[in-house]
C-alpha cells in the first residue's frame, strides 16, 4: 500500500488539480467500516498526498451519515502525519464576509451521539484537548494563504468553529447565541474530525471557507442558491491553490507536532491488562505503546 505524510479531506474538487500526477484510487477497508469513499492517491510537485472526499463522490452522505471513524483510521494507514480539512462553513461575524478563510483554533460541540472516539470496549482513553488543533500545521497553512494574495479573500487566523449536528440549519435563535458566545464560523464536521485526529496522533487543522452568512445576518434572506454555489466554487478553486502550497511548505519543512505523542499519557487502561481484541482492533493507533514480550 502507498504511503502519505500529508492527507486531505474536502470536496471531491480538490484532488482535481492538473499538478496531480500518479493518481490512484485505493479502497481501503477498516475496523470500523468503510470510509466515505475511495482515497486518491497522487503527487504534487514529487510529494506523496492523499485525499479523501468527505461526504463522498457526488457528495451523497449527510454529516450524521459520515464514517468518521473509518475516515481518520484509514488515514492513519496510510502514514498521514499531517491532515488539512477544507470546509464550507457559515459566517458568524460581519467582518468575515463570503469568500474569507478562517483557520479555527477552538470549536464548540452541538453534535448529538457520534462516536467521536476510538476507544472502548475495554480501553479507555482520554486525551488532552484543550487546543484542539496543531499550531505549527495552522501557522503553515495562513502563512500559505497569505502568501497567494487571493482576490477578495481575508484570512482570519483563530476564531471558533461551532458543529452542529445538521442537516437542517440554524434557527436565528440558535444563530444569535452562537455569536453571543463570541463564535467565528459554524459548520456540521469538523470537530468530530479533529477528535478522532488527535487520538490517531495526526497533525490537524481546518481551513474554513465562508460561503454565506448564517441565518442570524439581516441580509441573509437575500442570499439564493446561485450566490452560495458561486461562492463555493471559488473556494474550490482557492483551496486548490492553498493545499498545493502547503503541501510544498511541509514539505520543505515538516513542524513538529504535540499531536504526534497525543496518546502517551492519555490511555488509562495498563495495556498488558486490555482485551486482547481490542487491541487488536486498535494495534494500528497503540503499537509503539502496548508492552513488548
Amino acid at each position: 500500500m502507498v504511503q502519505a505524510d500529508i492527507g486531505i479531506i474536502g470536496g471531491s474538487g480538490l484532488y482535481k488539480m492538473d499538478a496531480l500526477t500518479d493518481v490512484e484510487e485505493m479502497t481501503i477497508d477498516t475496523p470500523f467500516g468503510d470510509p466515505s469513499d475511495a482515497f486518491i492517491y497522487g503527487k504534487l510537485d514529487g510529494t506523496p498526498v492523499v485525499f479523501l472526499a468527505r461526504h463522498g463522490r457526488g457528495h451523497r452522505l449527510m454529516p450524521t451519515e459520515l464514517p468518521f471513524r473509518a475516515n481518520i483510521y484509514a488515514m492513519k494507514s496510510l502514514g498521514v502525519k499531517y491532515l488539512v480539512s477544507a470546509s464550507a462553513v457559515g459566517s458568524l461575524k460581519e467582518e468575515v464576509k463570503p469568500v474569507d478563510m478562517v483557520i479555527p483554533d477552538q470549536f464548540i460541540d452541538r453534535t448529538k451521539n457520534r462516536a467521536a472516539t476510538f476507544f472502548g470496549d475495554g480501553i479507555v482513553a482520554h486525551i488532552a484537548f484543550g487546543d484542539p488543533v496543531c499550531k505549527n500545521l495552522a501557522t503553515i497553512l495562513g502563512d500559505a494563504v497569505e502568501s497567494l494574495d487571493l482576490d477578495g479573500v481575508t484570512l482570519h487566523r483563530g476564531g471558533t468553529y461551532v458543529c452542529m449536528e445538521g442537516p437542517a440549519f440554524s434557527t436565528k435563535a440558535e444563530s444569535n447565541l452562537y455569536r453571543s458566545w463570541g463564535a467565528t464560523v459554524i459548520g456540521m464536521t469538523n470537530l468530530t474530525e479533529a477528535k478522532l485526529a488527535r487520538e490517531a496522533e495526526i497533525a490537524y487543522a481546518t481551513l474554513a471557507m465562508a460561503t454565506d452568512y448564517d441565518c442570524w445576518h439581516p441580509d441573509h434572506d437575500n442570499v439564493t442558491v446561485e450566490m452560495v454555489i458561486g461562492n463555493l466554487q471559488k473556494n474550490a478553486v482557492n483551496a486548490q491553490l492553498v493545499i498545493r502550497d502547503v503541501v510544498r511548505r511541509l514539505t520543505e519543512n515538516p513542524p513538529s507536532s504535540e499531536a504526534h505523542a497525543a496518546l502517551k499519557y492519555a490511555v488509562i487502561t495498563p495495556l498488558d491488562m486490555a482485551p486482547a481484541t481490542t487491541k487488536d482492533k486498535l494495534k494500528l493507533l497503540l503499537e509503539k505503546y502496548l508492552p513488548t514480550d
